[in-house]
């Protein structure tokens, strides 16, 4: 994995790398040669989603959309973890400065469906774009990460939907799309985290390597995408992708993000944010996971 403070290309030629003007501190961009890599940089918070890094990835993609020398896309976390989903201190921070006593649902919608845009900037980019999923990938960084068209992940990193069990429901919603109906339940209707091995099997990712290997692969991957034109990659992208929203993902999408603001403010939501106000958030989500013994409860 890059060393901390890095953005920096590990194949290919070393001294192509460029800083191309910063995104923000919290999201680094660099172009190699061929290859664009956007790096969220928050480590030391486990690289959670602020409103600051959904801006800085959606900046990012059309920095290497608008570039022709560009022909893929990595997006990577530093440090450990890819994403450990949004940063809810934060979240609810700003929920409380920005909600009145009533719940406007078209608010929350509006609010929601801005970051779901930017994540699909992603989807939409015609580029393809490599994801390394490194460590934890948790929450609303799933919503982030599956717009990719290409997963590599870590032989010891997990992937999950925690806020399946208590406040959220997926909004960019392409879980069912990339894994089917019976793996989507399994792990939709349980919060459960995958490891690599079933990610794999199951069809989530495309690709394991051992940890120090990630980046390289992902790299010497997205590398080879310059021996095909543009235009081809265009296309054959806009193809594969508008099946897909012909089986109605983006009517999939409203309703998942619609129906993450209602799982939010639900009673048992409500009362689970308050356990946070009350205590810590690190309780709240070890009491969360405790009947599982997963995330919270076994540590990341």
């Amino acid at each position: 994995m890059p060393s901390p403070g890095t953005a920096r290309l590990l194949y290919g030629n070393p001294d192509a790398t460029q800083e191309v003007g910063p995104v923000s501190s919290q999201v680094l961009y660099s172009e190699n040669e061929s290859v664009a890599v956007i790096t969220i940089n928050r480590p030391e918070r486990l690289n959670t989603l602020t409103e600051e890094v959904i801006d800085g990835v959606a900046v990012s993609i059309d920095r290497a959309t608008v570039n022709d020398a560009i022909s893929a896309v990595i997006l990577r976390g530093e440090g450990q973890n890819v994403s450990a989903g949004y940063d809810l201190d934060v979240f609810l921070q700003n929920n409380e400065a920005s909600n009145s006593e009533i719940w406007d649902p078209v608010q929350d919608y509006r609010s929601m469906s801005a970051n779901v845009s930017k994540f699909m900037k992603i989807w939409e980019c015609p580029k393809p774009v490599i994801a390394e999923i490194s460590g934890w990938a948790i929450g609303g960084a799933t919503d982030l990460l599956l717009c990719a068209d290409l997963m590599f992940m870590a032989s010891d990193a997990h992937i999950g939907y925690a806020p399946s069990r208590i406040y959220g429901t997926p909004t960019t919603m392409l879980w069912v799309y990339r894994i089917g109906l019976e793996h989507a339940k399994q792990f939709l209707l349980t919060g459960r985290p995958i490891d690599a091995e079933t990610a794999l099997r199951i069809g989530l990712v495309s690709q394991v390597f051992e940890g120090e290997e990630l980046s390289v692969a992902a790299e010497r991957e997205a590398q080879r995408f310059a021996n095909i034109p543009l235009n081809q990659l265009a296309l054959n992208k806009l193809l594969i992708n508008q099946a897909f929203e012909n089986m109605g993902l983006r009517t999939s999408q409203m309703l998942g993000t619609f129906f993450d603001g209602i799982a939010r403010h639900t009673p048992e939501a409500q009362r689970w944010v308050g356990d946070i106000a009350d205590g810590s958030l690190r309780d709240a989500i070890k009491n969360r996971d405790r009947p599982w013994g997963d995330y919270g409860e076994r540590g990341r």
